[in-house]
Formats: C-alpha cells, sequence, structure tokens
C-alpha cells in the first residue's frame, strides 16, 4: 500500500487555490483594461423640444454607425436656450467632467467650446462663418482641435436675397437683426444693422425699425432662434416681410428661408463623431460644407402681408406652408 505523499496533497491544495483565485478576478481584471464608454457632451444652443428633430437625426446616424446610446455611447446633454452666458458654464461643466467629445451648434456655442478646452475634440454641427468667426483657420486644415460643418451663411447671402427680391420687388432698405458684413451693397440695397443682446431688447427694436426698413433679414443666431415666433409676431404687426437663413423661423410664422437642412448637417456631424471615437484626429478632418440647400416659404405669412408669391417661386421651393 503506497503512502500520501503529505508534500503532493499540499501542492494540490495550493493549486485548487490558485484556480479559484484566478476565477473570481480574472473577470474584474478584463473588465478593467476594457476602456470606458465614451462620453459625448451635447451643447444645445435652444431648449431641447426647439432642437428635437436635429438630435433625432444624429442619434439614427450613430445607430447606423453602430452607436447605441446608454450601451457603448452616453450623451450628456446640455441646453443654453438662447442664453449667451450659459454655453461657457456649460462647456466648463464638460471640461471638468473630462468628456471624450464636445458637439456643438451655431457660432456662439462653438466659440464658448473653444475657449474652454484646447485638448478635447469639438464638432460643431452647423456654424455661419467658421473662419470670419475665428472658429478654425482654415476649412481644408481646421488645426487643433475643431472640426465641424460650415453653413456658408456668406456664401449663401447673394442667393437669399435674390430670391427674397422676388417676393419684394420694392425692396430698398433691408434691416438685420445682428452686425453682419454688407454683402447687398453691389445689389444697390441700403443695410440697416441691428443688435440684439437680450430678449427684452427685442420691443424697442421694432420701434426703430417701423418706417425705416422695406424688409427684416433676421440671422440664425441662438437669441433669434430662441424667440423667432416673438420676432415674427413683431414683424407682421409691423407690416414687415421677413427672410431667413433656415426652415425653423419660417414654421415659426416667418415669409421665406434659404439655406442649408439643419437635421441633415447634424446627421453628417454623426460621421465626423464617428471618425474621431474611432482614432482620427479633428485637425486632420476638413470642415465640410452643406449639400442641401432648402428654399421655403409660408403662403399664409405672405396672404397677412398682402404679398402674391410668383408660382415659378413656388415651384422652386423645397416646402410651402399653408
Amino acid at each position: 500500500m503506497r503512502e500520501k505523499n503529505p508534500r503532493s496533497g499540499m501542492r494540490r491544495r495550493e493549486f485548487i487555490a490558485l484556480l479559484s483565485s484566478a476565477a473570481v478576478t480574472w473577470p474584474f481584471a478584463t473588465r478593467a483594461e476594457q476602456s470606458p464608454v465614451p462620453v459625448i457632451g451635447l451643447l444645445g444652443s435652444d431648449a431641447a423640444p426647439a432642437q428635437s428633430e436635429w438630435t433625432a437625426a444624429f442619434l439614427q446616424r450613430l445607430r447606423e454607425l453602430g452607436w447605441s446610446e446608454g450601451r457603448n455611447i452616453i450623451i450628456d446633454y446640455r441646453w443654453g436656450e438662447g442664453h449667451s452666458e450659459r454655453f461657457s458654464e456649460i462647456a466648463a461643466e464638460f471640461v471638468q467632467r473630462k468628456v471624450t467629445l464636445i458637439l456643438t451648434h451655431n457660432t456662439p456655442p462653438t466659440l464658448a467650446a473653444k475657449q474652454a478646452t484646447s485638448t478635447i475634440p469639438i464638432v460643431f454641427a452647423t456654424a455661419g462663418d467658421p473662419i470670419g468667426a475665428g472658429i478654425v483657420p482654415s476649412l481644408a486644415r481646421p488645426g487643433s482641435n475643431i472640426t465641424g460643418l460650415s453653413s456658408q451663411t456668406p456664401d449663401a447671402a447673394g442667393k437669399r436675397l435674390e430670391l427674397f427680391q422676388q417676393v419684394v420687388p420694392g425692396l430698398h432698405r433691408l434691416a438685420t437683426l445682428a452686425d453682419v458684413d454688407n454683402p447687398y451693397a453691389a445689389l444697390g440695397i441700403e443695410l440697416l444693422s441691428f443688435e440684439i443682446r437680450r430678449s427684452e431688447e427685442l420691443d424697442s427694436v421694432f420701434d426703430a425699425l417701423k418706417r425705416r426698413a422695406d424688409a427684416l433679414y433676421v440671422l440664425p443666431v441662438p437669441l433669434s432662434f430662441a424667440n423667432r415666433t416673438r420676432i415674427n409676431t413683431l414683424a407682421l404687426s409691423a407690416r414687415l416681410p421677413t427672410l431667413y437663413g433656415v426652415r425653423e423661423y419660417v414654421e415659426a410664422g416667418g415669409l421665406m428661408s434659404y439655406g442649408p437642412n439643419w437635421p441633415s448637417m447634424w446627421r453628417r456631424a454623426a460621421d465626423l463623431v464617428d471618425k474621431i471615437l474611432r482614432g482620427a484626429k479633428p485637425a486632420e478632418i476638413p470642415i465640410e460644407q452643406p449639400m442641401e440647400f432648402d428654399l421655403v416659404i409660408n403662403l399664409t405669412t405672405a396672404k397677412a402681408l398682402g404679398l402674391s408669391m410668383p408660382d415659378k417661386l413656388l415651384a422652386l421651393a423645397n416646402a410651402v406652408i399653408e
């Protein structure tokens, strides 16, 4: 009869204990080695309901690219609601939280994000004039940590005015609600610029506009977007035809708009976000330009102003609101 070796039994127990320890610790070690779920800080210029269509377009495209909110990506939504001072506060909060990427919309939030960080990647879904606003030095080579999509606001201004003159043929004095380079001088139109910083200034601005302008061009900035319904109400009371760069203002009662399709741009922003999350550097991703431009006309507003829409213009429209 063979005697048991006490050392052999000891080694066997130690081996079993080692296996048990590995079985417990191995899953935790694996999880620790996995990269954390990326967090996108979405800095909305307006309120959530107002941007729901753009956000939905962005999320849909992310899903098509393999990203599922709550599963392999987290989105931290913050809303500026048209208040410029909130943009810097939100951007600072994102930097403090150390989000993976900041997504912005419109020029002021993008500038706030740029001021807050030079390391966290920033993607802007829209910006009227990225070079002129100082967001990037070049569309082809944005440099630093920023890339996105340009709305080509200066480039589209001439075409926008050309279409508008078909509706308001006697247009000689055009008022704007923000400082803007004068792209209309060659067309023989006097430009009256009015700058607003707070919604409380709207009443006084429209008092100043009465009997001084033939029409009103409102730039698509966060403050005007948040107050678009009120602006249209005041403009209608002042008998001023309104011109816009994006359709959302016309859906809120404005007369007409010509400009890029923002939901389409938000979808394309998702492609840029996907590239960066997969390792691309923002500095090496050229600024994209819009592929879709929409002409939108509000016939109800036109009738209220006593204006007739040319059939040729209606035939060109992407959407007619009645």
